[in-house]
């Protein structure tokens, strides 16, 4: 495809992308078209015949975990028995929650509400103890609300707050009278569980204040957690999950902790319709397909899908996100191998020898910095393609077609989660994937110091063989630079070598690097996008990721005998294109920590001063930028 550079002056996403956004057409059932979603698409259509052909005994495996795999898969996609079986599984579940009388009855069985994935208070996870990144440690933060992000709650988006919780109480009443409840008893259910919403609100951390990992760490001993209630005992119930009492307990919420007791004081019938509604919304579609179909609503109104995904798309994201590692492992073998693996390493390994040279060569950070950020590189865990042993909790997932589908799911989550708990204080696994190898992704995990590069990511327009060398580093040694640029970035950058929470600058140097990130915030803050406007606050990690992973990149495409800037640029604005629906990307504005795709393209490749000499762009031109107003930190 020709492109015009002389339109590049002016936009170079729109330069590059421009006649692919204006043929484009969003899938219905999808709220985007682009880069990474054609990717997906590609991947989606592999994937599903492949589970079709294996579900129907085309195909055969000897790997047990993946034939448990495919009878999620043939179950989740026998609609008609479904039809046939009607809410009754849904309404097993239901009893539990009608059953409950008093916060009292709650307690008694909250462990295996927990265990099942049923509503909780309080949401606990496991994760490597931030500063302690060799051993498991408990967290505790909040539930979600229905609306997308606390921001929705403010005045200044009223009328938006109104229009969804109307839209969402229609599917809501919807979903409970199928169920059987009568019109005056779903009303109430649906008041009382927005009522429940509105008191959490104010009390927990918006998308924006959550990017913030600084503020994440909180730790608390288990009695100052408990006293945040007395409507609830914590202490008994993390006694029973983790089967001790640990020493602490990291809250990523204090505020809500603090609010906790008023929350509950008093509202037992507003928790329990909040538990129940919940209940519904988690299971719902896993019934016939006009509850699917119903059920989805509300999310296909936030992102501007038209219709849901088929019925045979819905079973296999359903069996691959399950068995995420058994699929994940399953493609990667079978569509990336050990060939591409290890070229894809060795691609790794050179773009973090180019960041070493150049964190030696850094004119704004003394001595000691440098050395411990070169020290963070060396320790740097790299996973590329597929994992080399898929964690054993998948030997125990087992599928029983005699079972509701429900059921099924409700039994693999108490297995999930007796494994996740059972981690407690135990050593940290740091090379287990968290990611299925089937995933257009990557990212970078600051409690363990590891970056990893899922098979499905490294393709056409990322990486592929026919490329140059100048589009692969435009591509994928950007995506690779970036990754390892979220080691030094506002949040990775408070991260020692070993993902332990750990100030390793030098008071000079931290100040220097905040006001450096203060710039890429101020970059980004406000600029307009979808007839709303960028939160720099928000973005700021991800454009530091950004700014890193392009300008060091560029300097590896730069050693190469067939270095060209020109293609380096446009295959770098072409990873980024994308056609979405006006609500997804308002939605993304809101939530996503990640800049629009376009501003990632345009604004960081305004940044580099081989852009300007590469186009000749000069004062005057739409994409110029003024030396002294480039950011650049890494």
């Amino acid at each position: 495809m020709a492109i015009n550079k002389e339109l590049i002056k002016d936009d170079l996403y729109e330069a590059v992308n421009g006649d692919w956004i204006k043929d484009a057409k969003i899938p219905d059932d999808k709220p985007a078209t682009g880069g990474f979603n054609d990717l997906v698409d590609d991947i989606d259509k592999q994937m599903m015949a492949d589970f079709a052909a294996f579900a129907d005994g085309q195909e055969k495996s000897d790997d047990s975990r993946f034939n448990e795999m495919i009878k999620l898969y043939r179950l989740a996609r026998d609609f008609d028995r479904r039809k046939k079986e009607g809410a009754q599984p849904l309404k097993d579940l239901l009893a539990r929650v009608e059953g409950l009388n008093s916060f009292a009855d709650y307690q008694s069985q909250w462990n295996d509400w927990i265990m099942a994935g049923l509503p909780s208070p309080v949401a606990f996870d496991i994760d490597a103890d931030m500063k302690n990144a060799t051993v498991y440690a408990l967290f505790a933060g909040a539930p979600s609300l229905i609306l997308p992000d606390k921001s929705y709650y403010d005045d200044a988006k009223k009328e938006q707050h109104d229009q969804l919780l109307q839209l969402w109480s229609g599917m809501v009443k919807e979903l409970l009278i199928k169920i059987g409840y009568e019109d005056e008893t779903a009303d109430q259910q649906i008041e009382n569980a927005k009522a429940f919403d509105a008191l959490l609100a104010p009390n927990v951390k918006s998308a924006e204040e959550a990017a913030d990992y600084s503020k994440m760490y909180n730790p608390q001993t288990v009695d100052e957690l408990a006293s945040s209630t007395n409507q609830l005992d914590l202490a008994t119930t993390i006694k029973q999950l983790v089967g001790a009492t640990p020493e602490k307990v990291i809250v990523m919420e204090p505020a809500y902790f603090k609010a906790l007791n008023d929350i509950l004081t008093d509202h037992f019938d507003l928790f329990k319709s909040w538990a129940l509604v919940n209940v519904v919304r988690d299971n719902a579609s896993y019934l016939d397909d006009e509850m699917r179909e119903i059920n989805g609503r509300y999310s296909r109104a936030l992102s501007g899908s038209k219709k849901p995904v088929s019925q045979e798309k819905f079973a296999y994201y359903l069996a691959r996100d399950v068995f995420s590692q058994v699929a994940g492992d399953y493609y990667g073998k079978k569509y990336f191998g050990p060939q591409a693996k290890a070229d894809v390493h060795h691609m790794v390994e050179q773009m973090i020898k180019v960041y070493k040279g150049r964190l030696a060569n850094n004119t704004w950070l003394s001595k000691a910095t440098r050395d411990k950020a070169i020290l963070k590189l060396d320790k740097l865990g790299i996973q590329v393609g597929y994992p080399d042993k898929i964690p054993a909790l998948y030997d125990k997932f087992k599928i029983d077609e005699h079972e509701s589908l429900i059921t099924n799911l409700n039994q693999v989550s108490v297995i999930a989660n007796q494994e996740m708990f059972g981690r407690w204080n135990k050593p940290v696994d740091r090379m287990r994937w968290e990611m299925s190898a089937a995933t257009v992704n990557a990212y970078y995990h600051p409690f363990k110091n590891i970056i990893v590069f899922p098979a499905a990511i490294l393709q056409a327009p990322f990486y592929s063989l026919k490329q140059t060398s100048s589009q692969n580093y435009g591509g994928i040694g950007a995506v690779i630079a970036h990754e390892i640029s979220h080691a030094f970035d506002n949040n990775g950058a408070l991260f020692d070598e070993y993902g332990n929470l750990n100030n390793w600058w030098t008071p000079a140097d931290s100040a220097h690097f905040k006001k450096l990130a203060q710039k890429m915030i101020d970059e980004f803050d406000g600029l307009p996008i979808a007839g709303q406007k960028v939160n720099g606050k928000l973005t700021v990690s991800e454009n530091i990721a950004d700014g890193g992973g392009l300008s060091c990149a560029l300097e590896a495409a730069k050693m190469e005998d067939d270095f060209s800037a020109e293609e380096f640029f446009i295959n770098w604005a072409t990873i980024w294109r994308m056609k979405a629906t006006k609500q997804y990307e308002q939605l993304l504005l809101s939530i996503d920590v990640h800049a629009p795709q376009k501003l990632r393209a345009n604004v960081q490749a305004q940044n580099q001063a081989d852009f300007y000499t590469a186009f000749n762009i000069q004062p005057g031109d739409k994409m110029y930028k003024a030396p002294e107003d480039r950011v650049n930190i890494w």
